[in-house]
């Protein structure tokens, strides 16, 4: 029910006037923003967030792919008052601890895949890629070939907003702005058998989108690359699930040309995909791999990468310092709050029920429920996340004209009917809270069907059908 009071009209406009003046958003377009007024939220439970004027929205994308235990989990803000009574900050640069940080990397360790055992903190996804970055190319330079620092990512891969990681993703729009870049970063094809795969059958596709790798290692040399970077499913790149046939041709590759395997689980980790970790789902042997957003359950900015023993012994044995880091790195209020969700995950069985109940719940029920839609052409996912690509015609495939945003058309047709559904350029992305009900996957599967039949009325009273 909407509130229509003077007193909350009033507010919602003031604050709309002072966040138009004073806030630049990330990834949006101020004039627009400030011309149409940011919505205004003012709280949230479970799966649901309200905005001001009293709309109850089911969150299909749990913030922005973090909010896992779902919002008001009263346990983590008693963890946090806690922590900041007893010790609100200190850092870890001075051949320092603290319980929180030390007890969280020990957590840690005990859900990452392999010998993943030495923790490296910072404060988000940004930072830990920035991290990836610099450790794989300094592992390197302690083995005595600093010459080994290219590093290969994907196309249309997104590793984050800082110049490390905008220069290691493969999103062009992002790389126009604020260059130039870091070098020595080369990029391969993504895997994306719906929209790329031509008449090759999914598993051949696979194989031939992770030679890939093999032909640009050769190309620059095998002893100059450093390491392949690439997340378990590409994430903000569309929810790209590759081929069965893509991650163990990947690691053949890796391993017979001495590649670090370095994994992004920034979205991926911390149950997301049925498992603790989209390395485990995809039985990905990684030697580094980040982690952020899932870690504290999004409740405050926290992040980590995770590296192996390759890595690690060369850190031990290697007589200096490692002279990266960062202010809030292993920050304890921030460490006790994802020490806390570990263990909410571990206790309450989150990754369990995952996997083996509204993960595969969610995916079936996309299926049933949408795949004989107009628009839809394909879904993909594992556990709690999923694409659907939008398409013109499915029987060729074909997308939308460019003229025609038809991701965003669909985007704010969510909006405006009670739903946040992600949209990547035409593939519309979900990615619910680890603790979405069967119930709520019902209903955010009534609204997908809702918004986009509206969506195609639009479409079509654009002339594009």
């Amino acid at each position: 029910m909407k509130h229509d009071s003077t007193t909350a009209s009033a507010s919602h406009s003031s604050l709309q006037q002072t966040d138009a003046r004073f806030h630049l958003h990330p990834f949006s377009n101020a004039t627009r923003l400030n011309n149409k007024g940011a919505r205004v939220i003012t709280h949230a439970d479970g799966v649901y967030i309200w905005d001001d004027q009293g709309n109850k929205i089911l969150d299909g994308m749990a913030g922005l792919w973090c909010v896992n235990l779902g919002y008001g989990r009263e346990e983590l803000a008693a963890v946090a008052e806690q922590q900041m009574r007893t010790l609100p900050y200190y850092n870890t640069f001075f051949q320092t601890t603290h319980g929180p940080v030390a007890q969280l990397a020990e957590a840690i360790a005990s859900v990452t895949p392999g010998d993943l055992n030495r923790i490296f903190f910072a404060s988000s996804g940004s930072e830990a890629i920035d991290t990836l970055m610099r450790l794989t190319r300094h592992y390197w330079a302690i083995k005595g070939k600093p010459w080994r620092n290219i590093l290969i990512s994907r196309d249309n891969a997104y590793h984050g907003s800082t110049i490390g990681g905008t220069s290691l993703g493969g999103m062009s729009g992002m790389h126009q702005q604020g260059g130039p870049l870091v070098p020595n970063i080369e990029r391969i094809r993504q895997p994306y058998w719906y929209g790329e795969g031509g008449d090759q059958s999914e598993e051949a596709f696979g194989l031939t989108a992770a030679r890939a790798l093999e032909e640009k290692i050769l190309a620059v040399g095998p002893d100059n690359v450093a390491a392949f970077v690439a997340e378990p499913i590409q994430g903000a790149g569309g929810v790209i699930v590759p081929p069965a046939s893509y991650w163990p041709e990947i690691q053949r590759i890796c391993r017979q040309y001495d590649i670090l395997l370095a994994v992004d689980e920034v979205i991926c980790g911390f149950g997301r995909t049925g498992n603790w970790f989209g390395s485990d789902t995809f039985n990905i042997q990684p030697d580094i791999i980040s982690m952020a957003k899932g870690l504290s359950s999004g409740y405050l900015p926290i992040a980590a990468v995770a590296v192996g023993d390759r890595i690690s012994n060369a850190l031990m044995e290697h007589d200096n310092d490692f002279n990266h880091g960062f202010t809030y790195s292993g920050h304890p209020v921030a460490a006790a709050v994802a020490l806390k969700t570990i263990e909410i995950m571990k206790t309450e069985g989150i990754v369990e029920q995952v996997r083996d109940s509204t993960g595969p719940y969610f995916q079936k029920a996309l299926r049933e429920s949408l795949s004989d839609h107009p628009l839809v052409g394909q879904i993909d996912g594992v556990g709690l996340v999923a694409g659907i690509a939008l398409v013109q015609d499915k029987a060729t495939k074909t997308l939308f004209p460019s003229s025609l945003d038809i991701g965003m058309i669909c985007r704010d047709h969510c909006f405006a009917n009670g739903l946040i559904m992600r949209a990547v350029g035409s593939r519309m992305v979900l990615s619910p809270p680890l603790i979405i009900s069967k119930t709520e996957i019902n209903e955010l599967c009534q609204k997908i069907r809702t918004c986009l039949d509206l969506t195609l009325t639009s479409a079509q009273q654009a002339g594009a059908l």
